[in-house]
């Protein structure tokens, strides 16, 4: 049984941390994520391609 509290004590804290931060830091994320979509469309617009390719690069 101590054993298993030294487990917890040792592995719990950091998890719980972890997925605090992730939690934390997933709006920012996304918010990235949308400033990396509308660079690639401006960058594709000055690249020359249409609104179909733009949308397959966006897409995957």
């Amino acid at each position: 049984m101590e054993e298993i509290f030294k487990l917890a004590a040792n592995y719990g804290f950091p998890m719980v941390v972890a997925g605090y931060l992730l939690i934390k830091i997933e709006p920012v994320i996304k918010d990235l994520q949308k400033s990396i979509n509308s660079l690639t469309i401006v960058v594709a617009r000055q690249s020359g391609l249409d609104a179909e390719e733009i949308g397959k690069i966006i897409s995957g």
